[in-house]
């Protein structure tokens, strides 16, 4: 097979990859849009009910993460007995087959969502942890297939570029629903959903089905060095050892430093895109609202919106040119540059105010998008240092995020505090506390407000500040990549070809 017929088939398979992005993606917006306001205001969920709810889903959001990748994984931990390798072809179909059973059922749980099948407190609960369950499983397999499709920076960056655009596709699902949604007729609302989950249960049928064709016709024994960038065979440095089992695999990780190192600086980065979701209505309202119409604040939401997809795809080109630790370096150091600007600045220019705002979100929001390439490669990593059989990619992922998403819970918790200290303003309680950093003047005299507002602003900057000098301090010893990064990926290119290579060279 020529070169050219190589690069032709790396693109079907990266377009087909990034088009199970938009099939998550339309279906997941609408979720994070609507789910609570159709419990509150339609189904009149109790407010006990409803915190029961969110308390148990946030446990289960935490634990399935790695415990379906261990499920998943466990298999590719131990060291290969005799006749018994995987092969990574294998690898990949079994996630193909995984996204094949649990794409559908994401769409159909998120169905249950829109129709009253059971009492709001009950149905509140099952709906979020089956949801939560489904979504889990496509997005640790989708994430996965990242480190197993391709093993070259660059191969990964175009894999994750397609994901972007159809991501930004996906977005639009938002503003549709717009034309649909009434919380007073919601029929029409249903129908626009059932349509989502019907275009989304296909889409994911067919794109892994065409996958799995194309991935067993072409990665047959005859063909697998025209496909080399696709495959990454067994490790033949390991030898029979016994299974290892989970709590010697997370002291394998605890000795992974750089995987300490990325995992401190992403609950960081977690906590503030988070902070950024929740507050941002907030900002809008107590620092612009007075200054822009509703339209300007409309379209400033949008942005924030679905700009992080297309400029990620900017990201990504520049991450093919410098490398993704250089390019998520640069993107803490504008978030510390924008924000110390901002500060000089002062809260009373409007326009830069409105940018700044934004901006803080986009680009938040397109670092994150950068993290899963360097999952990718820790999971290079670690499958080299630990001498794996087979990478295990779900398992890495879902420890990821089970230690970074702590930052969901402090992120809405760390804001009302600060909300409240800096303003004597609690927003539970409606009435402004006594210890405050900012004087709270009489309310009866109508001066309340500038206090709120100094008190959003000092918020809205220091918060960034925060986050990118602790997140600078933890990348800086963050050290795969340069030399050290493409050293690991030629000793996990070489293992597909029998070469025994000394791992502690690196």
């Amino acid at each position: 097979i020529s070169s050219n017929d190589q690069k032709c088939l790396f693109m079907y398979f990266s377009v087909l990859y990034g088009s199970l992005a938009l099939f998550t993606s339309i279906l997941h917006n609408v979720f994070l849009l609507y789910y609570v306001e159709t419990f509150v205001s339609v189904y009149k969920i109790d407010k006990i009910s409803f915190w029961v709810g969110e308390t148990v889903f946030l446990i289960w959001n935490s634990l399935n993460d790695p415990l379906f990748g261990w499920l998943s994984d466990r298999s590719f931990l131990s060291s290969p007995q005799a006749g018994s390798q995987i092969t990574n072809p294998e690898v990949v179909l079994r996630r193909l087959k995984a996204l094949s059973r649990n794409g559908p059922l994401f769409a159909m749980s998120f169905l249950a969502f829109w129709v009253a099948w059971a009492r709001p407190g009950l149905q509140f609960l099952l709906c979020l942890c089956l949801y939560d369950g489904f979504l889990t499983m496509v997005d640790l397999h989708h994430s996965a297939l990242l480190a197993d499709l391709a093993v070259s920076a660059n191969d990964r960056t175009r894999l994750n570029f397609h994901c972007s655009v159809f991501s930004a596709l996906g977005s639009f699902s938002v503003f549709l629903s717009y034309s649909f949604w009434d919380k007073e007729d919601f029929y029409f609302f249903r129908l626009f959903c059932v349509a989502l989950a019907a275009f989304s249960i296909l889409g994911f049928f067919v794109v892994s089905r065409l996958l799995q064709q194309r991935f067993h016709k072409e990665l047959r024994p005859k063909q697998d060095e025209a496909l080399k960038e696709l495959s990454v065979g067994p490790a033949p440095f390991t030898h029979p050892d016994r299974p290892v089992t989970i709590g010697q695999y997370i002291k394998q990780l605890s000795k992974h430093r750089n995987f300490m190192w990325f995992v401190s600086m992403n609950l960081v980065q977690v906590f503030h895109c988070h902070f950024n979701n929740n507050f941002f209505p907030l900002f809008l309202e107590h620092l612009l609202s007075d200054n822009i119409s509703a339209s300007t604040g409309s379209i400033l939401l949008g942005i924030s919106y679905i700009a992080p997809h297309l400029n990620n795809l900017y990201f990504l080109t520049l991450c093919q040119r410098y490398g993704v630790y250089q390019v998520i370096r640069w993107l803490f150091m504008l978030k510390l540059g924008l924000s110390v600007v901002m500060v000089l600045a002062g809260a009373d220019h409007i326009y830069l105010l409105c940018i700044f705002i934004a901006s803080n979100r986009v680009f938040t929001e397109g670092t994150c998008k950068l993290l899963k390439l360097v999952i990718s490669d820790l999971v290079d990593e670690d499958f080299v240092v630990n001498r794996r059989q087979q990478a295990a990619s779900a398992l890495l992922f879902g420890m990821v995020a089970l230690l970074t998403k702590p930052g969901q819970t402090f992120a809405p918790l760390i804001g009302t505090w600060l909300l409240c200290v800096y303003t004597g303003y609690d927003i539970f309680e409606r009435e402004p506390v006594k210890d405050s950093l900012v004087s709270v003047p009489d309310i009866a005299s109508g001066s309340g407000t500038p206090p709120l507002r100094l008190g959003c602003f000092y918020m809205l900057v220091f918060v960034p500040i925060t986050c990118a000098l602790l997140q600078l301090a933890a990348w800086s010893r963050f050290t795969l990549h340069g030399r050290k990064l493409q050293g690991i990926k030629n000793l996990r290119q070489g293992a597909q070809h029998g070469h025994l290579i000394d791992v502690k060279a690196i």
